[in-house]
């Protein structure tokens, strides 16, 4: 278990110590089934790592949190709940020095955003946040409206072909809604390759 009291010392999987601070972000995977397997084939994370969530380390009451948009809605989770949540490791990103005096207002903005609804259809600008589209809205803010990190289109096909994956027609049959596909978006791994951070090491 790890606990976290305004600044949390994280043993890496180098042996060095991370001392996990408010800004950092934190890459997942989280190995929730079929859909997370769909998006972890169609994007490419840190050394080729496989990421479908990310989290933003937000100070709360001089304790650390994770600010995460995940099941209802955008809500703090205690760190070591965040981190038992799956059996691999977890990424720590840090956004490189120079672009540290975005932090304040990225912050702000994330925490702004507790209680807006999960973003289910994965719609960019609609009034919901799924996980990496409140990092995005976040850092875009804090950088005077101007994006911070990349929206890409988004794919629901099998690699290399114009076949959805099957969890996501089931997906979107169920919401009732065209699978957007070809619609501007982020993933936790396009944000883990920026060139703006720095992946420091991985809690095991």
């Amino acid at each position: 278990m790890v606990l976290c009291l305004g600044v949390c010392s994280i043993t890496t999987d180098a042996q060095s110590k991370i001392k996990l601070q408010e800004g950092d972000l934190l890459f997942q995977n989280l190995d929730c089934g079929p859909l997370c397997d769909a998006i972890e084939k169609v994007t490419t994370g840190y050394k080729g790592l496989a990421f479908s969530h990310i989290g933003f380390v937000v100070n709360e009451k001089d304790s650390l949190y994770v600010l995460e948009a995940i099941g209802k809605d955008v809500h703090l989770t205690p760190v070591h709940i965040f981190f038992q949540r799956s059996h691999h490791a977890v990424y720590i990103g840090r956004v490189k020095s120079k672009y540290s005096s975005l932090l304040k207002d990225a912050v702000a903005f994330a925490k702004h955003q507790t209680g807006v609804l999960y973003d289910d259809v994965f719609l960019y600008n609609n009034g919901k946040y799924y996980c990496s589209e409140l990092i995005y809205d976040a850092f875009k803010y804090a950088n005077e409206g101007l994006p911070f990190f990349s929206l890409e289109p988004m794919t629901f096909c099998e690699p290399a072909t114009s076949v959805f994956f099957p969890a996501w027609v089931d997906y979107y049959n169920e919401l009732n809604i065209k699978i957007p596909e070809g619609e501007a978006g982020i993933n936790p791994g396009g944000i883990s390759t920026s060139r703006k951070i720095s992946i420091l090491g991985t809690v095991q």
